[in-house]
């Protein structure tokens, strides 16, 4: 049986809330987006709220992937991440942003959080594109024990088994010491 893609309600972490996306959070989406600095290695986002809104309900509907907003635990919308494309045991994921006033820790919180999601969920590898010149997230996905497989253009491609994962929550076990709580729809 295929593994599949579950959106919960919410995820939970030690300081960090992983949300699903709503039509309520299309703009704050759009500022990130279209942030010339967050944007500039990301597939190019209009900045037409309303066409994130529809964006955003057709994504309601569809089951193949999961859209989180990252909060804090009092609700404050720091960025996004998305998992997608499962193929067998492997997901990818990205569309990973963080705003530039979130707490310290937040990047390395989230990235264990959506591992120990998708664990959860059965997976037991992920694959995933980094553009080349974002050298700041490929080194952050190598030192998480990511391993390059293939340059293309303007990506670096990445695969990453469950055991580096197992040792990155090992490695970084102060941010997410006591693992997940997910919250179903």
């Amino acid at each position: 049986m295929p593994i599949t893609l579950v959106k919960p309600a919410r995820v939970l972490g030690k300081s960090i809330v992983l949300r699903d996306a709503t039509v309520d959070d299309a703009e704050f989406i759009v500022g990130l987006r279209t942030d010339p600095v967050k944007g500039q290695y990301l597939s190019k986002t209009s900045s037409d709220v309303a066409a994130q809104r529809a964006w955003l309900q057709a994504y309601a509907a569809d089951d193949s992937q999961v859209y989180f907003l990252i909060e804090d635990h009092a609700g404050t919308r720091h960025g996004t991440v998305r998992l997608y494309d499962p193929q067998g045991d492997s997901f990818s994921w990205g569309s990973w942003i963080l705003a530039d006033d979130r707490p310290s820790g937040f990047a390395v919180e989230s990235a264990l959080m959506v591992y120990r999601y998708a664990l959860s969920l059965g997976f037991t590898a992920s694959h995933f594109s980094v553009r080349v010149g974002n050298e700041s997230v490929w080194k952050f996905h190598e030192r998480f024990g990511a391993v390059r497989t293939r340059e293309e253009g303007e990506d670096y491609f990445y695969a990453i088994s469950r055991e580096a994962m197992e040792a990155s929550f090992e490695k970084y076990r102060k941010y997410l010491p006591d693992g997940i709580s997910v919250i179903a729809r």
